[in-house]
């Protein structure tokens, strides 16, 4: 049997342009904005192992969706690694193409209910055949899909003039790492006539080991998975496996989840009648890493309010 198979590299694609773009460097939040304070118990203890682990030595992994860049807060991510509040950072391929989007062009996020209208969506030229070659080339040197672009945007940084809010530029300058675990299919760059999937699954393999051996340092340490339901809980849980099968038990650990789903007694037993046993956050961050020590806490909230709060709470007021 011999399926038949879609042409990919007959696409359509446009200049990027002259997209609209609902995030911009202009709009995007400063760090001395004011804000609506997140208060709770859970963010009183978030903060408290944060600063331990600082003190101790103990590492501090934070692996967050794309709408963490969309929501504007870019400038707190970075801010948080350089005050070493976050030690190493992951996203899935979205986060990627928004952190790349604002470092070259200023600007990201389309409109997405009127572009998939007329097919238009995700079909942009200079993302798409930029960032693939970015990762084929570092690819082919050994590297993972986070350093492929950092080297890319480094080798060229007049294309790229908003480097200073990029995170994965910023958490390499800074020697640490930006990994990035994708799906096939799922990124506008997928779409693109040059994609080269073999390449983009490689490269987020590096990464999924990088990631791995940075986990393995967190003993005593804190696990950040904000707003990320799917890729950010199935990596790590496959993360923190691997690690205890290897012996690095990884018991005394705090995870983290934020996001806007209420949960109410996020601790309680669910079972498969249960909504809730389905989303996986829950599970795979809060309460199976912990089930032999640690803490697991969930921030119900926007991000617009837990993550200033975060970086207000471990970085301003600890100056």
């Amino acid at each position: 049997m011999n399926p038949q198979r879609m042409d990919l590299t007959k696409t359509k694609c446009f200049s990027v342009k002259d997209r609209h773009n609902l995030v911009r460097i202009d709009n995007m939040a400063k760090l001395d904005d004011p804000f609506d304070e997140f208060k709770g118990k859970e963010m009183d203890l978030l903060v408290a192992a944060l600063l331990k682990a600082k003190e101790t030595g103990a590492k501090t992994t934070c692996l967050y969706g794309a709408h963490v860049v969309k929501c504007g807060l870019s400038r707190y991510i970075v801010a948080m690694l350089e005050n070493g509040i976050i030690d190493s950072v992951a996203s899935n391929g979205a986060g990627s193409i928004h952190d790349f989007e604002l470092a070259y062009l200023g600007g990201t996020s389309e409109d997405v209910p009127t572009a998939i209208e007329d097919g238009s969506f995700g079909m942009w030229e200079e993302t798409g055949a930029w960032m693939n070659e970015a990762i084929r080339e570092g690819y082919k040197k050994g590297m993972g899909y986070g350093q492929s672009l950092y080297e890319y945007a480094r080798k060229q940084p007049s294309k790229f003039p908003n480097l200073q809010d990029c995170i994965f530029y910023r958490a390499y300058e800074m020697g640490k790492t930006a990994t990035y675990h994708i799906t096939i299919g799922t990124d506008i760059i997928h779409q693109h006539p040059t994609a080269d999937f073999a390449c983009l699954g490689g490269a987020s393999g590096i990464d999924f080991a990088i990631f791995t051996k940075n986990l393995s340092q967190i003993d005593g340490g804190v696990h950040m998975n904000i707003g990320s339901s799917v890729t950010g809980p199935e990596v790590f849980l496959k993360a923190l496996s691997i690690n205890r099968n290897q012996g690095n038990e990884l018991f005394r650990i705090t995870t983290a989840n934020f996001d806007i789903v209420p949960l109410g007694d996020y601790r309680s037993k669910v079972t498969y009648d249960d909504f809730e046993y389905y989303y996986r956050p829950r599970k795979n961050v809060i309460n199976r890493p912990t089930s032999r020590g640690g803490l697991g806490l969930y921030l119900e909230g926007k991000h617009e309010r837990t993550i200033p709060t975060l970086y207000n709470r471990t970085v301003v007021l600890k100056k």
